[in-house]
């Protein structure tokens, strides 16, 4: 009688095999899909670095319309143009030859390339 209630027939439920089979398969669309999120993540450091440059430029146009004749040759005129800068991005202002040229550089904390604009609209980047 004892033994009977121990042991139950039509017992539902997952076996270990089973159990198994789905972890492997949870492993495996993992390994799949980090990589790619890691990929996707950097490359939105790198356009967010690279809007936050383009955003500099037109802060340092809209500056020097107010300001005509004063040079664009630091971060607080590009502020004062309108520009705020995007977290872990560091913006600088590199101030050219003459009064109305310069560089603007733009970097994120966590991605690989450093992207500039000169003062002539001229974009490019580097590692």
């Amino acid at each position: 009688m004892m033994m009977q209630k121990l042991v139950r027939k039509n017992q539902k439920g997952f076996t270990l095999i089973e159990l198994m089979i789905v972890i492997a398969i949870i492993g495996i669309l993992a390994a799949i899909a980090i990589p790619n999120f890691i990929s996707y993540r950097k490359r939105a450091y790198e356009k967010s670095a690279q809007a936050d440059v383009k955003n500099a430029y037109t802060s340092a146009m809209a500056y020097m319309t107010d300001h005509p004749g004063v040079a664009v040759d630091s971060f607080a005129k590009l502020t004062q143009g309108g520009f705020r800068t995007t977290t872990g991005v560091t913006t600088n202002v590199v101030p050219g030859a003459t009064t109305t040229t310069f560089t603007v550089t733009a970097k994120h904390a966590s991605g690989d390339y450093t992207f500039s604009i000169t003062s002539e609209g001229a974009a490019g980047s580097s590692s």
